[in-house]
């Protein structure tokens, strides 16, 4: 985050930044970051998906954590992020889509994750998707700042 945008941010009266992450615990890691973050994580089981929208008022950016060896499951994956999206509550949210597992041999591709979830036709939200590995690590980080980027830089602009 560069300075002008921290400096915008002091400006404002809120300085709190809401994170829903739906789907499997990948986040473990602290964040140093020069404004409060709150995120939740919230399971992907079918039994849980009914307490989502106890979650979805005042959400900044949503993190859809996508399973890409688990071909199985991908076009209900696909069904509920399409429904997430309609919800008035996530109205504007920045949309992070992990593609996790990519550590695993015969996991699909992030492109083939983005085809599958019909990423492109989203025109209600800013949206980017990350090739991910929660057992290693790699480009959790990469993806996380995008989405801060792309939250402050939507609603921490000066007038």
């Amino acid at each position: 985050m560069g300075l002008l945008t921290i400096l915008k941010k002091m400006k404002q009266k809120e300085r709190e930044v809401r994170l829903l992450m739906l789907a499997a615990a990948i986040w473990e890691r602290g964040l140093d970051l020069w404004f409060k973050l709150n995120m939740w994580d919230v399971g992907g089981q079918k039994s849980l998906r009914s307490y989502w929208r106890n979650y979805f008022e005042s959400t900044d950016g949503l993190i859809w954590v996508v399973d890409s060896a688990d071909r199985a499951r991908l076009q209900d994956c696909a069904q509920e992020l399409s429904g997430l999206l309609l919800e008035e509550r996530l109205a504007g949210a920045t949309l992070l889509v992990f593609a996790n597992k990519q550590d695993l041999p015969g996991a699909l591709s992030k492109d083939a994750i983005r085809e599958a979830l019909e990423l492109d036709n989203i025109k209600t939200h800013h949206w980017c998707i990350q090739g991910c590995s929660a057992v290693t690590g790699e480009n959790l980080l990469i993806g996380i700042d995008w989405l801060l980027d792309d939250v402050s830089s939507r609603i921490f602009t000066a007038d």
